[in-house]
């Protein structure tokens, strides 16, 4: 159920303010830091912002999509690293519980994912498993009670802040319908969290591998039904393919700004360099972008609200925003020139930032397929 407007419109200049004032400060920091400080993290509980998504009554402000994504956008106007911090308990971390939980595993798990109090992580890519998801070679065998739990994970988002594990493993033969999603406590033996990796951009949200040794999983803790795993795990990405073109259409919109505001007060030839005809073409490319990705978004979310489909509606969105926002980034370092080469600006790190947004959650390549095949099921 959607909050009454005045609440809504509350939270949205809440965050917007936040954003600008609190955040936008902190960039150069958490970049240098390669961490989001503590004292930001327990704001952000204060906030409600880690269970945007998550139903009322289990303590989450119980946003629908389009109320979700409209705060996303204001989201996207500083470094990804802060979202990130709350981002998978709001979506692909938590939505396995809100969708296919049982009674008892969401009173048990959303509430303290709600407040922050567990962070949650998504567990499907493994070092063999990337596009090809429905490959994962992690299995869970059944042991009575319980079932046991071995192999890999690769480039897990949030692993080493993580207290709970939503995690795909095979229980049965090849193909999607042998695999299971599982919900996986992190201080359960034989669960080893992997060092934070080096990324190209993004510094402050952290991916790490986690290793599973004969873990052993309650069978109360498997989402749904043995084989429903990948068809659960679609459906979470449905709706993180949207929160993430969201966040796409945010930066590009800051991108946007930033490059007005420089391309008027940098002079060159005597005049600002807004007033070359070039540049203009530019800013108007990169404002087209930005506002194409914002109506898509606004549009898939609308129709998720009504109850349609949105399969291709969601890889539409996050195939174009994603590679949209790379233009921009682009964009924005040709009009700063040297300026946005260098550090000072921060039109650098958002150029390396962004680049991730077109291989997470499905690579661009993985969207288009998406969408071809959804288009030929509708006949055009």
């Amino acid at each position: 159920m959607p909050l009454d407007a005045d609440s809504f419109d509350l939270l949205l200049e809440t965050v917007r303010r936040y954003v600008a004032e609190r955040l936008r400060p902190l960039e150069a920091r958490v970049a240098d830091e390669d961490e989001v400080p503590d004292e930001v993290v327990r704001e952000m509980r204060d906030m409600g912002l880690f269970g945007l998504s998550i139903p009322e009554e289990y303590g989450g402000l119980g946003l629908n999509m389009t109320e979700e994504i409209r705060v996303a956008f204001e989201l996207g106007r500083t470094t990804p690293a802060f979202r990130s911090v709350f981002g998978t308990n709001v979506g692909i971390g938590s939505q396995g519980l809100v969708i296919a939980g049982s009674d008892a595993q969401r009173a048990q798990w959303l509430p303290r994912i709600a407040s922050g109090e567990v962070i949650t992580s998504f567990a499907l890519t493994e070092p063999g498993a990337g596009s090809d998801s429905a490959s994962v070679t992690t299995r869970a065998i059944r042991d009575g009670g319980s079932y046991r739990l071995s192999g890999a994970k690769r480039f897990i988002t949030n692993a080493d802040k993580a207290s709970l594990f939503t995690v795909m493993a095979r229980t049965g033969g090849p193909g999607a319908k042998g695999v299971s999603a599982f919900l996986v406590p992190a201080d359960l033996p034989g669960l080893c969290v992997g060092r934070p990796e080096r990324k190209m951009g993004q510094q402050g949200a952290h991916v790490c591998d986690v290793t599973f040794d004969d873990v052993p999983v309650p069978a109360a803790n498997r989402l749904g039904e043995d084989g429903e795993g990948f068809r659960i795990a679609m459906q979470v990405l449905d709706r993180g393919r949207l929160h993430i073109a969201a966040v796409c259409t945010g930066i590009a919109e800051r991108l946007v700004a930033d490059s007005v505001a420089y391309a008027q007060a940098r002079s060159q030839f005597g005049k600002p360099i807004a007033d070359f005809q070039l540049i203009q073409a530019m800013i108007a490319d990169s404002k087209t972008d930005a506002m194409a990705a914002r109506s898509l978004v606004l549009d898939a979310a609308e129709q998720k609200d009504r109850g349609e489909p949105i399969t291709l509606e969601a890889a539409a969105a996050k195939y174009f925003a994603s590679e949209a926002v790379g233009r921009v980034a682009d964009r924005a370092v040709q009009i700063f020139g040297g300026a946005g080469y260098v550090a000072d600006y921060g039109i650098e790190r958002l150029y390396r930032d962004v680049r991730l947004f077109r291989i997470y959650e499905g690579t661009s390549q993985i969207q288009q397929l998406v969408i071809a095949r959804e288009t030929l099921k509708r006949g055009g």
